[in-house]
């Protein structure tokens, strides 16, 4: 299975980057892993939110694989706790899913149209965290996920 993580804009943060990087590094051992970037949209100024999001959405599903199935990474999401993201990963693999792509969408969520695509949205907080915290947060959890998979000492309990 191969797992992508679809993110809007950039990362700008030489510590997150530095972060994702490693755990980028580390995750390539268990799965084949991918960071896409989709541009931050010009003269967003321009743009009401309603506007932004239906043109980050069209970038989202333009950028997906016509095999991936998306999970989405939104603040109204189901709440999963490590040992269950990584339940959720081993099933997906157990069922020959071939690519999962998790999305960290704009500021001001997704559209209708990448709602209805997702098969799940889940949230990795309660709290509200930067769309670059979450980026390292989630990278890190994904590979925590495949040590718990593995039997691996990273995760203690």
């Amino acid at each position: 299975m191969k797992v992508t993580l679809l993110m809007v804009g950039k990362t700008d943060k030489s510590y997150i980057k530095e972060a994702v990087d490693v755990y980028t590094k580390r995750l390539v051992h268990y799965i084949p892993f991918e960071i896409q970037v989709i541009p931050d949209i010009k003269n967003v100024k321009k743009l009401s939110t309603e506007q932004l999001k239906q043109k980050e959405g069209e970038l989202i599903l333009n950028a997906l694989s016509s095999q991936a199935e998306l999970i989405l990474l939104d603040e109204g999401g189901k709440d999963f706790s490590s040992k269950g993201f990584s339940k959720l990963l081993e099933k997906k693999m157990i069922s020959g899913t071939r690519q999962l792509c998790f999305v960290i969408g704009g500021a001001y969520g997704f559209s209708d149209d990448v709602y209805k695509k997702a098969l799940i949205k889940f949230s990795l907080s309660k709290m509200t965290f930067s769309h670059q915290m979450v980026r390292m947060i989630f990278v890190e959890q994904l590979y925590r996920a495949f040590t718990i998979i593995k039997g691996e000492p990273y995760h203690h309990e």
